[in-house]
């Protein structure tokens, strides 16, 4: 049958636009998103089960399917619009190349996710991974306008809009933003943008958990609020204790101000990094999250950051692991038989914690689905909702678990 599917892709493609991956199953790669369409449409039309790839750099392709589909070609930076604030680009830009571009206009995404720098935009869009900005400027979602969707039957859907202001029809966007590909594939993306910020300062505590994390709360109590506050464990931080990272960015006054106020408030010993190892600080803590075969992520509030980690702590470990201290949410990485990890996502339910499996290999994905279970009456409302966007159920996508 592989062989056949070849054949097709390459007559609707073309020979740049088909490969095999390493197991022998065809790979298309359209370049634009009419293309993803086409072959979306041909596949519905044949009932072929897809794999959504986008450059591989954070989910396993290794889910099964009759053919793969990436996102790597659909590269392009379409539009920037400084005076709107806006830009416009295909799902497979990779967030290095998206930097690079918004800079030569004095332009800033502001997102850090978890992962390497060349991850796609449409990665962290499908996976909603935000890092550590997320408590300055919100999550992935905030940053998203609107975006073109390839659904399983080959339409394209447009969902919100091209401006920061747009509140006509249903928020179709947000239903992509974080729906790992269920609900069908991103192919183009309209994001806000801020203004490049003058200064990007980081400072670091160190010392016991409790200790940073009660550190933090005054913080937040005495309205010092950074673009990042992040609690980093010794193993992710390549240090012998639990740290505690503040990062204002802005302009050179503000961020100024906001580090005089922050070594006036509370009892934490606060040490501006360099400017010069900035970067590669976070781009190691970014990095951490690829040091396991498993990533997931516990919407936890920010005072209960303490005794999630100790919920952690005790059905799997506290190698590798990044905490709001602020607004919160936890991020796991490591490795756990599924048993541990379904255990966990239980305790965390009975705490109203829900619990994100932000990667895995697909038989850990296949049982535990990225979101487990439903609460009552969501399971149905979900299912409608990928019956609307992928009738023939040929995107191969584990939403939720399957036991």
């Amino acid at each position: 049958m592989s062989d056949a599917i070849f054949t097709r892709l390459r007559a609707l493609l073309g020979t740049t636009g088909v490969e095999r991956d390493g197991d022998g199953v065809p790979r298309a790669t359209p370049d634009t998103p009419d293309a993803l369409t086409l072959v979306c449409r041909l596949a519905h039309e044949e009932g072929w089960k897809i794999r959504v790839e986008g450059r591989g750099t954070w989910l396993p392709s290794d889910a099964p399917a009759d053919l793969a589909v990436s996102t790597r070609a659909l590269e392009q930076i379409v539009s920037v619009s400084p005076a709107d604030l806006v830009a416009t680009v295909q799902a497979g830009t990779s967030l290095d190349a998206l930097r690079r571009r918004l800079a030569d206009y004095g332009m800033w995404l502001a997102i850090d996710p978890p992962g390497r720098p060349d991850r796609s935009i449409g990665s962290v869009v499908a996976t909603a991974t935000a890092g550590p900005l997320r408590q300055g400027f919100g999550p992935v979602r905030d940053h998203v306008l609107g975006c073109a969707v390839a659904t399983g039957d080959g339409r394209l859907v447009n969902a919100g809009g091209r401006v920061v202001k747009n509140v006509a029809g249903f928020d179709l966007t947000k239903l992509q933003v974080g729906g790992f590909g269920g609900f069908g594939i991103i192919a183009e993306i309209h994001l806000r943008l801020r203004a490049l910020p003058r200064a990007d300062v980081t400072l670091l505590a160190r010392g016991a958990r409790d200790q940073l994390t009660s550190g933090a709360r005054e913080l937040i109590d005495a309205q010092v609020l950074p673009g990042a506050l992040e609690l980093l464990s010794p193993a992710l931080a390549a240090e012998a204790d639990w740290v505690l990272a503040a990062r204002f960015v802005g302009t050179d006054a503000a961020v100024q101000a906001n580090v005089r106020r922050l070594s006036s408030v509370g009892e934490l010993q606060w040490l501006p990094l360099p400017a010069d190892r900035t970067a590669a600080f976070w781009s190691v803590a970014a990095r951490g999250t690829l040091g396991g075969p498993i990533t997931l992520r516990l919407g936890v509030l920010g005072d209960g950051v303490d005794d999630t980690i100790d919920l952690l702590a005790h059905d799997l470990d506290e190698g590798l692991v990044s905490a709001g201290a602020g607004l919160g949410m936890i991020r796991w990485t490591g490795d756990g038989a599924v048993d541990r990890i379904r255990s966990l996502r239980r305790a965390a339910a009975a705490r109203e914690i829900p619990m994100t499996l932000e990667r895995a290999p697909w038989p850990v994905r296949r049982v535990l689905g990225h979101f487990g279970a439903y609460r009552e009456g969501v399971g149905k409302i979900v299912g409608r909702l990928r019956d609307t966007f992928d009738p023939g159920q040929c995107l191969n996508v584990a939403l939720e678990g399957a036991d």
